[in-house]
């Protein structure tokens, strides 16, 4: 019955065409209105033999037997084949519905508050030394390398990044109040540092996203997953065959706060535990990068424009202790690579670990290319409050180190930090410090009035009074007032290296030989650059020099320095990397995509390419496949 059906309909499509062969408009219209009965009816058909299988479908005989695998197999040799349906529809013509472009570019581009990672603003702050700051510039620079945009304005930020110091408890205190006040505002957190690394717990930290001190390198991952709504933590320790390693990876992108300036943590952690100290709690015990990476971070940093590395960690003095070598070893190849004119500045360094090298210190400290300059804390030069912060020296070892070194490099500064009113200082302590900074007269002395951390020894020491230990602070820091270091500087003629620009804007700031601050006027040709000068006034911690009309500009850099913000050390490594992650994200649209930071398009660059390469394969494949099923 239903083969007589399509005979009938094969015999009247014939008549149709031949009708519509004749010439004459009625003929064409009459063929047009047979060829829509036609089609209604096929439709008709077609819905017909659905209902059917349907009812089959509900009521099955009792003797099927046959378990259906699929829907296609219901289909029997009376039912229209798929040529037959394409039969009836291949005259059909679409309508072709326009499109709103606008409309469709506007729906595709992200609103302000898009969870799309990687093209929010982030504000980092960071707070403490020069190993947070390096932490600091480290993570910026892979923000910055994955498409985030840096911004110095904390109200336009989407989210805020901030990197945090344990050491005093002001220091903490600013770091709560910028949590406090970032939620305020609705900002998306992440925090880094050492106080949520030593007491991720505290009350005031709970659901917010952390990334730990030794997990800088993943500071991208806990960002894209806060931006998403999530609170993520990384508060592990990297290591490496069983032993715990210096951190995060020496090559990874970062942007300098000075493009002139490099700061290289050569280790990380210490081997002392000093009873007020809390930075052990978060950095943990001493781990030291290997030499040859500290070469190379040196040698990549001088081929990008800088002209000033410090070396830096919770103690410089304790590197190499755990791998093997020394400082005085690591010192001597980085001094081979650092272009004349450039300069290497030493961070600080405790006592017991410098008396074993003096000699060889004396030495490095001697260099032309390093600055006569040493950082050694003494804290008190009370031998019992010595003892009670555990710092394994008396101040006879502190003594014999500032002997030393002032004795063999001539004009040397030595710089040292005092706490005032530590558990259990006496009144005769107290003096006896006091003593020793009148005796030595320290150019540069970073005086600090004791704070209790919370979970160290000394917290639970019987403390000194408040009043008297802001009484002691006062009297020390007036008596370091007493002295002018730099009196007798006036009338030298000195060679300084110019690196920054000075807080009140006024003048350029440069350091001599001895690492002393030198002012000069704001000429933007001494910028990176060693000037020589001649000092006509002098302050409590600075020099003013005037340039020697005649003297040579020396241009210590062997290449122009990056730009300010610029991302330094994007490896091939790391792009890959990089790439492949990018890889995973999100469609954005071509639009969005526009408002994206350059590095982050060139990495884009490749995974376009992968992602076209596979559309196109793909349509071939279905152009294949409909031309077989034809």
């Amino acid at each position: 019955m239903r083969e007589e059906a399509a005979r009938e309909r094969r015999q009247q499509g014939a008549m149709e065409d031949e009708r519509a062969a004749l010439p004459g408009a009625l003929k064409e219209e009459e063929a047009i209105k047979e060829k829509d009965e036609l089609l209604r009816e096929a439709q008709v058909e077609v819905a017909r033999e659905r209902q059917l299988r349907s009812i089959e479908l509900k009521m099955p005989s009792a003797s099927c037997n046959i378990l259906l695998d699929d829907i296609e197999d219901i289909v029997s040799q009376e039912d229209s084949k798929p040529q037959d349906r394409h039969f009836a529809r291949k005259h059909i013509v679409p309508k072709v519905r326009k499109r709103n472009t606008q409309k469709h570019l506007q729906e595709e581009r992200p609103p302000s508050d898009s969870t799309i990672p990687g093209i929010q603003k982030i504000w980092i702050r960071t707070w403490g030394c020069s190993h947070n700051n390096s932490d600091g510039e480290y993570m910026a620079g892979q923000l910055a390398a994955y498409g985030y945009k840096i911004t110095e304005n904390a109200s336009d930020a989407d989210l805020w990044l901030l990197n945090s110091c344990t050491v005093k408890n002001p220091a903490e205190d600013h770091f709560r109040n910028s949590i406090k006040k970032a939620q305020e505002e609705n900002k998306k957190i992440v925090l880094a540092g050492c106080v949520p690394q030593a007491q991720p717990r505290q009350d005031y930290l709970k659901g917010l996203s952390v990334v730990g001190v030794q997990q800088i390198d993943r500071v991208v991952e806990v960002v894209e997953e806060t931006i998403k709504g999530h609170s993520v933590r990384l508060l592990g320790q990297k290591k490496g065959n069983g032993k715990r390693l210096g951190g995060a990876r020496l090559d990874l992108p970062k942007i300098r706060k000075n493009p002139l300036i490099e700061i290289i943590s050569i280790n990380t952690g210490c081997l002392n535990s000093c009873t007020y100290c809390k930075t052990k709690h978060a950095r943990g015990g001493l781990a030291s990068y290997p030499v040859d990476e500290l070469v190379d971070r040196a040698k990549q940093s001088f081929q990008e424009g800088v002209c000033e590395i410090w070396l830096t960690s919770e103690d410089t003095g304790a590197y190499g202790r755990d791998i093997g070598t020394s400082l005085p070893t690591l010192l001597w190849q980085l001094v081979e690579v650092i272009p004349e004119g450039a300069m290497l500045r030493l961070g600080m360094t405790n006592p017991p670990y410098i008396l074993e090298h003096l000699e060889e210190m004396a030495k490095i400290l001697s260099h032309p290319r390093v600055y006569a300059f040493l950082h050694v804390p003494v804290q008190s030069a009370s031998d019992a409050v010595l003892a009670d912060m555990r710092r394994e020296y008396c101040v006879a070892d502190f003594r014999r180190v500032v002997d030393f070194l002032r004795e063999k490099v001539p004009g040397i500064t030595v710089a040292t930090d005092i706490i005032c009113g530590f558990p259990g200082e006496t009144d005769q302590d107290f003096q006896e410090t006091v003593k020793l900074v009148e005796e030595y007269k320290f150019p540069s002395l970073f005086i600090n009035q004791f704070y209790p951390r919370p979970g160290t020894p000394a917290a639970k020491m019987e403390q000194v009074p408040a009043k008297v230990k802001k009484q002691r602070t006062k009297d020390l820091s007036r008596v370091f007032h007493s002295y002018s270091p730099y009196a007798d500087k006036i009338g030298e003629r000195q060679q300084v290296l110019v690196t920054e620009e000075s807080f009140d804007s006024k003048f350029y700031v440069a350091h001599n030989r001895f690492y002393e601050q030198v002012l000069v006027p704001k000429n933007p040709t001494f910028m990176g650059k060693m000037v020589e000068v001649d000092i006509y006034e002098s302050g409590k911690h600075f020099m003013k020099g005037q340039p020697v009309s005649d003297a040579k500009v020396y241009t210590p850099s062997i290449s122009s320095p990056l730009a300010r913000g610029e991302v330094s050390g994007l490896t091939e490594e790391f792009r890959n990397r990089l790439g492949h992650r990018l890889h995973c994200l999100p469609h954005a649209s071509a639009a969005t995509r526009e408002d994206l930071a350059p590095n982050r398009r060139l990495l884009l660059k490749d995974c376009v390419l992968r992602v076209s390469a596979g559309l196109a394969l793909f349509a071939l494949l279905l152009a294949f496949l409909v031309k077989v099923y034809n």
